[in-house]
């Protein structure tokens, strides 16, 4: 059986970068030997999402495969710019947002998956965290409540994004051997790196979803034979968790105004478990 090939980038922040730093990316994504691409989260502002993921799909003639990350909803509410892609995907068939669909089979038994996720202030420290993003004046969520309810907020949009991943993971069929697991915000703290040393009790609460890694963690443990191999950003720092003997997180790096290609992805119908997906650095 042929392999299926997709090109993963995550954190581009298109409204960060040139004219020039657009076209030779996109121009990367065109020319490439694949099927299609993923795109973990932050790819731009809310008011340019919908437009800019059209021209992705237009110019590169891929799939695009994406979840949302936090600076997707700058400018906007998470309802409102959920709505928005919900309603483009439902709208344009070359386009995929992960966090609103059933687990999408690459073989008969491997799978692709995504969800949003969030820092969800279950991991560290955030009542004596210093830190505050900006997400908390640019997205109106956060914007329009007093500030000692963000904590709370947090906390439920991470459930949130747990329960959604907990039904598509429980839902996949007895045959899976391998799921890929998409979502913006590394499900562990052994996953949110920084100058190559994962995170401490200040930035955990906001780069982690400790909610996701639960129910990651939890499916692993339930279903050992099966491969589960998540990819991630939002640190811009890339590196490399092994959780379990069947569990791996790959967190993305990036850099503003230069958006890449972290990796290609392999979905090899003729390797054995554990390799049936296979990440290779761009």
């Amino acid at each position: 059986m042929a392999s299926v090939k997709l090109l993963w980038t995550t954190d581009p922040h298109f409204d960060h970068a040139t004219a020039s730093a657009w076209q030779t990316w996109i121009d990367q994504i065109a020319t490439a030997e694949v099927d299609g691409l993923i795109v973990t989260g932050d790819v731009t502002e809310a008011d340019d999402l919908v437009a800019r993921l059209r021209q992705i799909a237009d110019r590169t003639g891929r799939q695009v495969y994406v979840v949302l990350g936090n600076h997707d909803f700058y400018g906007g509410s998470i309802a409102h710019t959920r709505r928005m892609m919900v309603n483009l995907a439902r709208e344009d068939d070359r386009i995929t947002y992960l966090t609103d669909c059933d687990p999408i089979p690459i073989d008969p038994d491997v799978f692709l998956v995504g969800e949003d996720g969030w820092g969800d202030a279950t991991i560290g420290d955030f009542d004596a965290s210093p830190i505050r993003l900006h997400d908390f004046s640019r997205i109106t969520d956060f914007a329009d409540m007093p500030a000692i309810h963000w904590r709370k907020q947090l906390t439920q949009l991470g459930r949130e994004s747990a329960d959604r991943l907990s039904v598509k993971l429980d839902g996949l069929p007895r045959t899976c051997r391998a799921v890929l697991v998409a979502t913006h915000v590394p499900p562990f703290r052994e996953a949110c790196w920084y100058e190559g040393q994962t995170t401490n009790d200040d930035w955990a609460p906001f780069f982690v979803c400790g909610q996701v890694g639960d129910a990651l963690q939890r499916f692993a443990n339930q279903r050992p034979a099966v491969q589960v191999t998540v990819i991630c950003g939002h640190t811009h720092h890339g590196g490399l968790a092994k959780m379990s003997d069947n569990l791996v997180v790959r967190t993305g790096s990036s850099v503003y105004g230069s958006p890449g290609v972290e990796a290609q992805i392999q979905f090899d119908g003729s390797a054995a478990i554990p390799d049936r997906i296979r990440l290779q650095p761009e």
